[in-house]
């Protein structure tokens, strides 16, 4: 049995839902970024398997790529700020940082 692309856009989605909602209900700063990372590579799966049903095309594997990188980025400057965050406050939840205006 070969899974289609209807499977593989259907797991990208309930992962993107997942990441969404565990973004917005959460408030540690850590497992939103879990969430955000979770949510970039549902974009990937959805990405490579949208790529593996048109193999003429490799745009979906030069986005995923793209995509990487920015996940990559958006973590490392992700846990800088949280490591600040931490060292100013000494938590990391984030109802403590509109505290920061002060």
């Amino acid at each position: 049995m070969e899974v289609g692309l209807g499977e593989y856009l259907a797991l990208a989605t309930i992962l993107f839902g997942t990441g969404a909602i565990g973004f917005l209900i959460r408030q540690n700063m850590l497992i939103q970024l879990m969430c955000i990372e979770l949510m970039l590579n549902s974009v990937n799966v959805a990405l490579v398997a949208t790529n593996r049903f048109y193999p003429d095309n490799h745009a979906g594997q030069i986005f995923s790529f793209f995509v990487i990188a920015v996940a990559a980025a958006e973590a490392a400057v992700g846990l800088a700020i949280v490591i600040a965050f931490y060292r100013l406050k000494k938590t990391v939840e984030t109802d403590e940082a509109d505290l920061l205006r002060h």
